[in-house]
C-alpha cells in the first residue's frame, strides 16, 4: 500500500497560501511508487537511464509540439514570460527548457538568492536532516556527494534542496557571483524525485545520477551546486564555462523533460536562510518560491 496518499502541499511565498501541487503524471506515479506490480516495473525498467533517455528524445520530435497548448491550458502558464512565442517552439522539450524574459525573473538585492524556480527545503546543518518528506528519513551526506572528505568538509554547514516539477522553468541559476569549477558526473539510476517517491525512500537523491560543481566565491567560501537527475529527465545540460567569473543569477544550465532537483550545500557558519524559508522547512513544509528570489545572507 502507498503509504502517503494524501496531497502534496506548500506555501507559496508570493501569495503566502498553502497551495495544492498539480502533479503531472500523478496516476503513474502513484502506481509505480505505491503498488507491488508497479514497483516491479519501476526497478526492472523505468527506473534505467535508458528510459528516460529514449523518453526525452521522443520529446525533442517535432509533432511533440501538439502537446504544448493542452499543458499550457492545464497549467495555467504565463506565457507572456517566454522569450519566444508558443508557435515558435520546435518540439515539447523546447518549450520544457524555455528561456524567459530577463525582467521575468527579477534579481533581489540580497548577496545570494533561489537557483530555481520551485519548492524549497533549508537545513541549517547538514548532517542533521532527518525530515524531508517523511520524519525519521536520515540524509545520507557521504552518499551524496561520493566523499567521505566532502561530506566531513560540510557536514555542519547548511543545505538547500530546491525541486522542480514539469510545470516549473526548468533552467537553473548561480545562486551568487563567483568561479565555477568544472562539472563532475556520478552516475546512477533515474528514480522520480517527487515527494509521491520521496516519501517511500528519500535515498533516491543519493542514488540518482547527479553533478556537482563547486562555485568559489568571497562571502561564501566554496558552495557546492547540484543537480539532481530523474525519470524522464533527458539530461542535465550545464551553459556555464569552467573557470570564467559568474554574476548572481546567472544560467548555470537546464534541464530537459521531467521534474527533478537542484541542492546548495554551504560551508559551515557562512550562510544565514531567509525567515520564510527557515520556518516553512521546520515544519517540513517546502516553500514555493522563483529564481531570483532571497535565499539568505
Amino acid at each position: 500500500m502507498l503509504r502517503s496518499v494524501e496531497p502534496i502541499q506548500y506555501l507559496n511565498r508570493e501569495t503566502g497560501k498553502i497551495e495544492t501541487e498539480q502533479i503531472y503524471g500523478e496516476g503513474f506515479l502513484r502506481w509505480a511508487y505505491g503498488n507491488p506490480l508497479g514497483k516491479t516495473a519501476l526497478h526492472s525498467f523505468v527506473k534505467r537511464p535508458f528510459f528516460s533517455k529514449w523518453y526525452g528524445k521522443r520529446m525533442d520530435r517535432a509533432q511533440t509540439v501538439d502537446k504544448i497548448l493542452p499543458f499550457l491550458e492545464q497549467y495555467q502558464l504565463d506565457t507572456d514570460e517566454f522569450e519566444k512565442g508558443v508557435e515558435q517552439f520546435s518540439s515539447f522539450n523546447d518549450f520544457f527548457y524555455r528561456k524567459l524574459h530577463p525582467e521575468a525573473r527579477p534579481l533581489d538585492t540580497s548577496p545570494i538568492v533561489l537557483p530555481a524556480d520551485g519548492r524549497h527545503l533549508a537545513f541549517n546543518k547538514a548532517s542533521e536532516i532527518s525530515s524531508v518528506f517523511v520524519k525519521g528519513q536520515k540524509f545520507n551526506l557521504p552518499r551524496l556527494l561520493n566523499s567521505h572528505e566532502l561530506a566531513e568538509k560540510y557536514r555542519d554547514g547548511s543545505l538547500l534542496l530546491s525541486r522542480l516539477c514539469p510545470v516549473d522553468y526548468h533552467r537553473f541559476h548561480f545562486p551568487c557571483d563567483g568561479i565555477p569549477g568544472e562539472t563532475k558526473c556520478i552516475n546512477g539510476p533515474l528514480f522520480s524525485v517527487s515527494p509521491i517517491a520521496l516519501r517511500q525512500n528519500l535515498s533516491y537523491l543519493w542514488q540518482n545520477k547527479r553533478t556537482i560543481t563547486e562555485l568559489v566565491t568571497e562571502q561564501f567560501g566554496k558552495v557546492i551546486c547540484m543537480e539532481i537527475g530523474a525519470t524522464c529527465v533527458g539530461s542535465i545540460t550545464q551553459s556555464f564555462k569552467a573557470g570564467k567569473p559568474v554574476k548572481k543569477g546567472e544560467e548555470k544550465g537546464y534541464f530537459s523533460f521531467g521534474g527533478s532537483s537542484t541542492i546548495l550545500l554551504f560551508e559551515p557558519g557562512v550562510m544565514t536562510f531567509s525567515t520564510d524559508l527557515t520556518e516553512t522547512s521546520a515544519q517540513v513544509v517546502e516553500l514555493y518560491a522563483k529564481m531570483g528570489t532571497a535565499a539568505g545572507s
